[in-house]
């Protein structure tokens, strides 16, 4: 029993405050290590603020009820937990959209940084590691193109990289797909399926239902900071469950592995 991995995140009666308003309400989630999510809900249901929770961005309101552990941990050093998660986020994406090459971005990672300052001294180990993640991407020829000259695509795979620069327990991708086009999404969903089955632990948080990558197996729906429901998906993503969550009436159909909704 000792040598059980423990959970990616164990989450009891979890709540968060942003400014007034309360932007998780008593949130408990149990995620195994290894297990691939999605959290699926509306703009503003506090789907940021969860992964914000996760890397310790925001904190959670103290209560005697309330717990929250991250690979069998509650209290971390915020800088011996980064290298365990793979963050991707608008928030990274915005930060990183400069002159700054695409290895200069990746190399990055390993000194919580968006880009190479003068301060910085990366290691060969360092290069070595980013080049091996560029070359996982097969972005490898994106090593000295700034960000800012790359499309959306490429800037978000040129992140990823970042983030598994590290070789971490886990991936959470906050709403990957924001600002791609059709074949960024595609380049995107075959990306993530790639490494869901290299055994990379994948959380997505998203609104978008058609990200759900057929390796994803398990949907929490998230609603006004709660928990309204968490199952395999085919018992999630019905027509009566995500009409509720997102107030419009839509139907949903599966095609090849992928859900769908239309009016």
């Amino acid at each position: 029993m000792g040598n059980e991995t423990p959970p990616l995140l164990e989450l009891r009666n979890v709540s968060v405050v942003r400014g007034k308003n309360l932007a998780l309400d008593r949130v408990s989630l149990h995620i195994a290590s290894g297990e691939h999510v999605c959290i699926l809900g509306p703009n503003g249901c506090g789907k940021s603020t969860l992964i914000k929770t996760i890397t310790r961005e925001c904190y959670p309101v103290q209560s005697d009820d309330s717990t929250i552990a991250i690979l069998g941990r509650s209290a971390w050093n915020i800088f011996e937990l980064r290298p365990q998660l793979g963050i991707v986020s608008p928030d990274q994406l915005t930060a990183c959209t400069t002159d700054a090459t695409g290895m200069d971005v990746v190399l990055s990672g390993f000194f919580s940084s968006t880009r190479i300052f003068p301060n910085h001294h990366p290691e060969a180990e360092h290069r070595e590691r980013a080049e091996a993640a560029l070359a996982r991407l097969r972005i490898a020829h994106l090593g000295e193109r700034p960000v800012v000259e790359m499309s959306s695509g490429e800037a978000k795979r040129t992140l990823i990289a970042r983030a598994l620069v590290h070789e971490p327990k886990a991936l959470l991708l906050d709403e990957p797909g924001n600002a791609l086009d059709i074949g960024g999404q595609l380049e995107l969903r075959a990306t993530l399926r790639e490494l869901a089955n290299a055994g990379l632990s994948i959380v997505l948080v998203t609104h978008h239902v058609a990200e759900i990558i057929p390796e994803i197996e398990r949907v929490v729906l998230l609603q006004r900071g709660r928990v309204v429901a968490d199952g395999p998906k085919e018992k999630v993503l019905t027509s009566e469950q995500l009409s509720a969550l997102f107030g419009a009436r839509v139907q949903v159909f599966r095609e090849d592995g992928y859900f769908h909704v239309h009016a």
